[in-house]
């Protein structure tokens, strides 16, 4: 195994890892705990997924930059760059439209529901999907 094929296993468990615990166990159970109203579950959470969301960059640059050098099969790489693709648009599409929710939310406004929350998970889904693919394939080299 070399160097950057390790590199490319470890950083994508370790974001799929990440995107799990926020994802699908912070984030919900945050709202559940005492005292935790919808304005500061909304600020915790922007702080959380922001924080999140710079590191998901991170790993997927070095992700990229992994494969490049180890050069895996093309199977690898299309499911790798499917992770990539889905935090991009999660990023330039979908998050825009809860942020400017969860200002409204912020600032004291009744905002309505959103779908793009669950555009968001839907998304996260198959992102953790794609890593967990990914990742098995890695492995399986």
């Amino acid at each position: 195994m070399t160097t950057a094929h390790a590199v490319a296993v470890a950083v994508t468990f370790v974001w799929l890892g990440m995107v799990v615990a926020i994802s699908f166990v912070e984030a919900p159970l945050k709202f559940r705990a005492p005292g935790v109203t919808v304005r500061v579950g909304l600020g915790i959470g922007r702080l959380v997924f922001r924080a999140l969301n710079f590191i998901e960059i991170l790993w997927a640059a070095a992700l990229v930059a992994a494969i490049v050098v180890d050069a895996p099969p093309v199977h690898v790489i299309v499911v790798a760059m499917a992770a990539v693709a889905v935090l991009v648009v999660q990023l330039a599409v979908v998050r825009p439209t809860l942020t400017r929710r969860s200002d409204r939310i912020l600032a004291g406004e009744e905002a309505p529901r959103s779908r793009a929350h669950w555009v968001y998970v839907g998304l996260e889904s198959v992102k953790v999907l794609a890593l967990l693919i990914t990742g098995i394939f890695l492995l399986g080299q």
